[in-house]
């Protein structure tokens, strides 16, 4: 039986990580058992409750709404974030409706056709009076993923990073695409994940748009200050402009007031 070192831990709690062994994405043996089959991302954007009610709204969210996608074959998982008024301030770009993004949600389809049984389900819960809250929508968007890659320290390969626990994600969204693989040497970022946005009748993001996830394992807004040098390298060195570059929590369940706008 193997042990994990006692000295694991996350840069956010101040622990020294020492995972063991070969990191996934190293492992032809790994690899070979099983590859995702993620290839769509549906991600809607909104702003905090006009009421103040972002706490109500996200147990609501996550303890009847989210797990309800659960039954779409077609889902493999889903993402809410939230932003804090730390989080707005550590931003590194927010272009108009960008700007008045608080809340995130992202759902991780193995096919584009999964957003049909979305419809309905939608449809289905707000006619048996399942949806009581409702938040001021700013941009909803379609997404293909395009490439992804994993921090080796992490162990975890890039193909689970959706499902890997990570403290909050520090969200691009940027006009034009190129690759964001680098940033897996930040420190604080476990990996990451990019898509470029597909013209879809829902979707309201700028055409040639493409969205990063960087996963987190540090606290958000420390991450986004080392992250800051090197994305405005980034954006002087490549042909993509950033629409949003911002850190976000994770929500953390059953704590809903821990992260509010």
């Amino acid at each position: 039986m193997s042990v994990i070192p006692s000295t694991v831990g996350s840069l956010a709690d101040g622990g020294a990580r020492s995972l063991s062994g070969t990191p996934s994405d190293d492992s032809p043996e790994i690899l070979a058992t099983g590859r995702t089959d993620i290839t769509t991302l549906f991600v809607s954007m909104s702003g905090r409750h006009p009421d103040g009610h972002d706490a109500d709204y996200l147990a609501w969210h996550t303890l009847d709404h989210r797990p309800e996608q659960q039954r779409l074959p077609e889902l493999r998982t889903s993402l809410r974030l939230v932003s804090t008024p730390a989080c707005r301030a550590a931003r590194a770009a927010a272009v108009s409706p960008y700007d008045g993004v608080d809340h995130v949600m992202t759902y991780f389809f193995a096919d584009l056709g999964g957003l049909d049984g979305f419809n309905d389900l939608s449809v289905a819960l707000r006619s048996a009076g399942r949806t009581p809250f409702v938040l001021p929508a700013l941009q909803r968007g379609v997404f293909t993923v395009a490439s992804t890659a994993a921090a080796p320290r992490v162990k975890a390969g890039a193909d689970v990073l959706p499902f890997w626990p990570a403290v909050g994600v520090y969200l691009l969204v940027e006009q034009g695409s190129a690759p964001a693989t680098r940033l897996v040497d930040v420190p604080g970022v476990g990996g990451v994940w990019s898509a470029g946005a597909t013209p879809n009748p829902v979707s309201t993001v700028e055409a040639g748009a493409q969205i990063t996830y960087c996963f987190l394992d540090d606290n958000p807004v420390d991450t986004a200050e080392r992250l800051r040098p090197v994305l405005e390298h980034r954006w002087a060195a490549t042909a993509v402009s950033p629409l949003l570059a911002a850190p976000f929590h994770s929500v953390v369940p059953h704590e809903w007031d821990r992260y509010v706008p």
